[in-house]
C-alpha cells in the first residue's frame, strides 16, 4: 500500500504544471484562449521536455512588445514560420488567444532544472 502512495506522489511531482491554465484568476475569455492555445499553439510554443528546445519563440505578456492588437494580427495572419489562423478561428477566438498570451509570465518556458555541470 505504501508503494502505491509513493508512486502516486512521484507521478504527481513529475507531471508538468500548466500554471496559468489551472489558475482560477483567468477570466472566461482567457480560459477559452488557454484551451485554444493548448490545441493549436502549444505544439510549437511549449517546451515538450525539460531539455528540449522550442520550435517557435516563447510566448508571454511581452510578446510583440506587449501589444495585444499586434498579437491578434500575428495570430490572424501568421508569419513566414507560423500559419495564419484566420480560417481556423473566429475573431473572438483569436482575441481569446491573445488575452491568454498576455497572462503568461516572461520565462514561462525556461528550463525548470539547471543544466548539468561537469565536475
Amino acid at each position: 500500500m505504501q508503494s502505491r502512495a509513493l508512486f502516486a506522489i512521484v507521478l504527481l511531482a513529475a507531471s508538468p504544471q500548466t500554471a496559468p491554465a489551472a489558475d482560477e484568476h483567468l477570466n472566461d475569455q482567457q480560459k477559452l484562449g488557454w484551451r485554444l492555445y493548448e490545441t493549436s499553439c502549444g505544439i510549437c510554443h511549449t517546451r515538450p521536455t525539460l531539455v528540449a528546445g522550442l520550435y517557435g519563440p516563447e510566448l508571454n505578456k511581452d510578446t510583440a512588445g506587449g501589444n495585444e492588437e499586434v498579437i491578434r494580427g500575428i495570430i490572424t495572419n501568421g508569419t513566414p514560420r507560423m500559419p495564419a489562423f484566420k480560417y481556423t478561428y473566429s475573431p473572438d477566438q483569436i482575441a481569446a488567444l491573445a488575452a491568454y498570451v498576455k497572462t503568461l509570465p516572461v520565462g514561462n518556458q525556461a528550463l525548470a532544472v539547471p543544466p548539468a555541470t561537469r565536475q
